[in-house]
């Protein structure tokens, strides 16, 4: 059901630029690949069932609560942010082509609510202008882990008004289980294993020179390769 190599752009159109349309609105596949994944028992045993909505979006009814969720990158190449040139332009292309084409499979990606509340950011949206987070998928996970021990961080608002959401899920390690995240955490999932030194978002977190840009890009490249092979393991059994 699932190819672990198989990148997003593949069957994403293209605008009247040559540009890659967003993958999250427009793979069909990367679509089906999550109603696939996410479609299962969470921690009470309730049947979290996904089905196709317009626009690139799914939906879930609980009870009378509606969820509508969209797909959402969780790995990050930095290759078009403006202030990351003078860095990205001392990576060779095959080295960026290959970080995005990982990056872009299903090991990349995730879901969260994608309706406004009361006309504020949405998680998607909150964590990529955050300039504490700048759409680091380690320190949005180290938010959610905080989130869930009622702790403050950056998007602690914005988490707020998703908490039927998270709730789903029970707690901290019922989400990192549900979502297959255990790569990014300690076994006990009491910690998370960051991309760079963690600096309790006190810093601009985007990588700063070329060697920390490549281990930030190691780094992001050993979790979704492992976790592309534990969906993979997931999917046989």
């Amino acid at each position: 059901m699932i190819d672990i190599k198989f990148s997003s752009l593949s069957d994403t159109p293209k605008d009247k630029n040559g540009n890659y349309k967003d993958p999250d609105r427009h793979s069909k596949t990367l679509r089906e690949y999550h109603m696939y994944l996410w479609s299962k028992h969470i921690q009470s045993g309730y049947f979290f069932s996904l089905d196709k909505y317009s626009q690139g979006r799914m939906i879930h009814k609980f009870g009378s609560q509606e969820f509508v969720l969209s797909s959402d990158s969780i790995g990050h190449t930095y290759r078009k942010w403006p202030e990351m040139k003078d860095i990205i332009k001392h990576i060779l292309p095959n080295e960026i082509d290959s970080f995005l084409t990982l990056c872009t499979s299903i090991g990349g990606y995730i879901i969260f609510p994608a309706k406004k509340v009361n006309n504020h950011f949405t998680i998607n949206q909150s964590r990529g202008v955050n300039k504490q987070i700048c759409d680091r998928w380690d320190l949005t996970l180290e938010c959610i882990r905080l989130y869930y021990s009622n702790q403050p961080s950056p998007l602690s608002k914005t988490f707020a008004n998703y908490n039927s959401f998270f709730n789903l899920f029970g707690d901290f390690k019922g989400y990192v289980q549900y979502f297959l995240l255990q790569d990014l955490v300690s076994k006990d999932c009491n910690s998370v294993k960051f991309y760079l030194p963690h600096t309790n978002f006190d810093l601009n977190p985007i990588p700063k020179g070329v060697d920390e840009y490549r281990t930030y890009m190691k780094s992001v490249m050993t979790f979704i390769s492992k976790r592309n092979s534990r969906i993979l393991r997931y999917c046989e059994n």
